[in-house]
């Protein structure tokens, strides 16, 4: 009898967003007249800027034209997207080459696709608080996961244990949901440990172009020793607005080997397998991202979210309620008030001021008693939450 995977019977329900959901949709039956300020989901409200649509377009209009137009793409990506990100990386000081770079559907599919990299008796070590796909993935594969835990004491940046065994490692800065961004300093003692261990370390930059102070790394290879133990996952999705476009690049360097197997080879060949790439109007439109007027473009947008930031820490300052994040990311963490539990922080604020936004607990234990608030929202929306909050903290 065929038997399916049976690791699924250990997966959690997914009840985060389905409670935040129902609890709202039963204040608004009850309160139809009310407007809800939404500050939990963590996706963006403003368009995709002119250069991206223009590029699109343009596309489009390519494959109307025989001369022009495009079949399949190559599975890893075309090369007019990858010297663009090659580009971006140099801006960092980072070389690359463009066979390092890989274009794809997004970050999320490329955290659980990137599995298939590793023998299911690795042993996963992911830091709590943490964006629940990571967990579910590995649990999904049947594999071990070490549960690092994190907290106000830290910083939400927890350092290596040397004690703990781990052989892949989740590191995710600027963070998810924490908004906590690691220190060049912090970084190269998690890269020394991998590289000690023979570890690898999954390295999450979803939100790197958030980071506005400079003496922050905005890759993990801005880290000495990195390129011999990490694999880099970067997405377009809150960096340019491709939540709903799907879009982004994973980097694996050509050093990057384990047991006589080259990692960044054996990429190649599941993508080549397993994929027929990224279509060419996406990958044109994503190329847009990188040219100078497309960087100004999305930085723009950026900024709008990131004075959204600022209006939501103004009354956390003035209460003097302890947050992190906010400022070099899209997201703040914040300890509930009066010692309140996260869904008990989650009910006051819907029912007394009409905002929502996601308990921590459902990031993993560690984040009882801690609330996230997304900036992706409405300005006019955000101003008015800010001024709701001042008034219950």
């Amino acid at each position: 009898m065929m038997m399916p995977n049976m690791n699924y019977a250990d997966l959690k329900d997914s009840y985060l967003f389905f409670n935040i959901s129902k609890k709202v949709n039963t204040y608004l039956e009850k309160n139809p007249d009310k407007h809800i300020y939404r500050l939990g989901i963590g996706d963006v409200s403003l368009p995709l800027c002119d250069t991206v649509i223009e590029a699109l377009h343009g596309a489009v209009d390519d494959q109307s034209d025989k001369s022009r137009f495009h079949g399949y793409m190559p599975e890893i990506g075309a090369d007019f997207i990858k010297e663009r990100i090659v580009d971006y990386y140099a801006g960092r000081g980072v070389k690359l080459s463009a066979d390092e770079a890989f274009v794809s559907s997004g970050a999320s599919d490329e955290l659980s696709d990137i599995l298939d990299l590793f023998d299911r008796s690795n042993t996963a070590l992911i830091m709590e608080p943490a964006y629940p796909a990571y967990v579910d993935a590995n649990i999904m594969a049947g594999r071990k996961i070490i549960h690092l835990a994190s907290g106000v004491h830290n910083g939400f940046l927890p350092m290596p244990d040397p004690s703990i065994e781990a052989d892949l490692i989740y590191l995710c800065s600027p963070n998810n949901p924490t908004g906590a961004v690691y220190t060049k300093e912090g970084l190269k003692k998690w890269v020394d440990y991998a590289n000690k261990r023979g570890a690898v370390i999954l390295f999450d930059a979803a939100y790197e172009a958030f980071i506005e102070d400079e003496t922050l790394p905005h890759s993990i290879f801005e880290i000495e020793g990195a390129r011999t133990c990490a694999i880099e996952i970067c997405s377009l999705s809150k960096t340019a607005g491709f939540t709903g476009t799907r879009l982004g690049y994973t980097v694996i360097p050509n050093t990057l080997e384990r047991n006589g197997m080259n990692l960044n080879s054996m990429w190649v060949r599941n993508r080549t397998t397993k994929t027929n790439g990224v279509s060419y109007i996406l990958q044109r439109g994503g190329a847009a991202v990188f040219t100078p007027e497309g960087r100004e473009q999305i930085m723009e947008n950026i900024n709008v979210y990131k004075n959204n930031a600022r209006v939501l820490m103004k009354p956390l300052d003035e209460k003097n309620v302890w947050y992190c994040g906010g400022h070099n990311a899209p997201y703040i963490w914040l300890k509930c008030p009066g010692n309140m539990g996260s869904w008990e922080f989650f009910d006051m604020l819907l029912n007394e001021v009409q905002i929502v936004g996601t308990p921590g607990e459902g990031f993993g234990a560690c984040g009882e008693g801690f609330f996230r608030f997304s900036t992706f929202g409405d300005p006019a929306d955000t101003a008015e939450a800010a001024r709701r909050l001042l008034t219950v903290l």
